[in-house]
């Protein structure tokens, strides 16, 4: 559900066709491709100049806004070249400045909120994102010109969400209707192309964009599960939740796609059944009653509605869907597409031309007998638990930059567990929670990986899962999945 907040064309420019003022993908030269509407001509604060933030300046420069723009790491401010850096930490560089926009990185309220954040509220300035910069700016006047409106899907939830997102994505891509994604992945929402007739943007939405977000109108909103993140950020696990739910309740989405495996997802669902938002019910497990239902058991998905049975998919050998926690994923894709019109044949065949996402339960290597998986996206106990799930015979690697709980929830799935090689700041504490599981200290991802090539045996299988960050050792997860792949090839 797309308001349209920009203003109406003048006739004259009615019969020409919509055109971009620069090359797709030219974003270094600065130019988003959505320009943010709204504040022509205001001084619009810009906290973090990362990713996000960098496509949130172009985007309001181009809508005609003076972005003032500043990051606490001064060499940040090189890839801002040609926009206004001041410090917004000091009072005087403030005046003139109707709203700040804030990174998805930076907290506004727990653990504590920056001081430029403070600063805002001190002088009455409206504190927002990136997100809701987009759903204010994308429907543009050209749209009714279309003979299909373009859609927009948004999916929350703590695991699955890249690979939903990417699935989707993929899915709509086998039939060729024109697509995009963003948000959390990939390309930042406003660093997207001016959506076109019966096009699919898919947004993945982390709590920390919905929950400052003042404007979300999707089409269709995904929550797939719920398990302890960021607590810190969000004060709780209250707080958490709330962030993800206003995908939900601060909007009246066309469509929701709701996981009933956690409670969570069952509230959500109950709250939702007076509001007018039609929903269809996800699942690990088999599901009963009258509502539209898509859930996995033992390897097959089935799609019921109205107590029939609509179709039926056999996931058990596709090979980038690996484990119950894809099922999940396959589950919430094959529900919104169902919900974009596609076909369950077509849906199907999308599903099995699916080659996985990387860094998420993907294998990288079959040597000897010996498979290699990269999760280093497990980077709590509940993703990591998805994948010792999915496996037997497991060689695992865990460790790093412990979270709340450390692995402790994860000893029922130590019986699958081999040996295990830990590394890391989380070494020791993994190595006391393991007990008697078999398992070596080895501090470094790379002595890690030489240890268990050392030890596999044909039909063992190689798994980094961390359950753990990764800062402690790599900038990001995906640096660390590079690196085993690169140890392991």
């Amino acid at each position: 559900m797309i308001l349209f907040l920009a203003a109406a064309l003048p006739p004259t420019e009615l019969s020409k066709p919509l055109q971009l003022r620069y090359p797709k993908g030219e974003f270094r030269k600065g130019i988003a491709m959505i320009p943010v509407t709204g504040f022509e001509g205001q001084r619009v604060g810009v906290l973090g100049l990362g990713r996000s933030g960098l496509a949130t300046a172009m985007a309001l420069l181009e809508g005609g806004a003076i972005p003032v723009c500043w990051d606490d790491n001064e060499a940040s401010h090189d890839k801002a070249e040609g926009l206004e850096i001041a410090d917004l930490t000091r009072d005087k560089n403030w005046e003139g400045i109707s709203t700040l926009i804030v990174s998805p990185g930076i907290p506004h309220m727990y653990p504590a909120p920056h001081p430029v954040v403070q600063l805002a509220w001190d002088k009455g300035v409206v504190v927002d994102n990136d997100i809701s910069l987009f759903f204010q700016s994308v429907a543009l006047a050209e749209w009714s010109m279309y003979d299909h409106e373009p859609k927009i899907v948004c999916i929350t939830g703590s695991n699955g969400k890249s690979t939903t997102a990417a699935l989707i994505h993929h899915i709509l891509e086998s039939v060729e209707r024109p697509t995009q994604i963003g948000g959390n992945f990939g390309t930042g929402a406003l660093g997207l192309d001016p959506l076109i007739d019966n096009e699919v943007v898919v947004l993945e939405l982390s709590s920390y964009q919905t929950e400052l977000a003042r404007i979300l109108s999707p089409d269709i909103s995904v929550f797939l599960n719920l398990s302890p993140d960021h607590l810190d950020r969000h004060g709780g696990m209250g707080g958490y939740f709330a962030a993800k739910a206003r995908l939900f309740t601060a909007c009246a989405p066309d469509r929701a796609v709701i996981g009933m495996d956690d409670i969570e997802g069952r509230f959500l669902e109950n709250r939702l059944l007076k509001s007018g938002t039609p929903v269809i019910q996800i699942a690990t497990r088999k599901l009963t009653g009258p509502a539209w239902q898509v859930f996995s058991r033992k390897g097959f998905l089935a799609e019921w509605r109205k107590g029939r049975q609509m179709g039926s998919v056999d996931l058990r050998d596709m090979a980038g869907l690996p484990g119950v926690h894809n099922h999940q994923n396959a589950c919430a894709a094959y529900a919104v597409c169902r919900s974009l019109g596609l076909a369950p044949k077509v849906i199907e065949a999308g599903l099995r031309s699916y080659k996985g996402l990387k860094h998420r339960c993907q294998t990288v290597a079959e040597i000897d007998g010996v498979t290699y998986v990269n999760d280093s996206k497990a980077t709590n106990a509940d993703s990591a638990a998805k994948s010792l799930a999915a496996f037997k015979n497991i060689r695992w690697i865990a460790g790093g930059q412990a979270k709340e709980g450390g692995i402790a929830p994860l000893k029922p799935l130590f019986e699958r567990v081999t040996k295990a090689y830990l590394i890391g700041e989380a070494a020791a504490a993994f190595a006391k929670t393991l007990g008697d599981t078999p398992h070596q200290i080895c501090d470094t991802l790379e002595q890690a990986v030489a240890a268990a090539k050392a030890d596999a045996q044909q039909g063992d299988t190689v798994l980094l899962a961390p359950a753990c960050a990764s800062f402690d050792q790599f900038d990001s997860f995906e640096a660390r999945g590079e690196a085993f792949e690169g140890l392991v090839t």
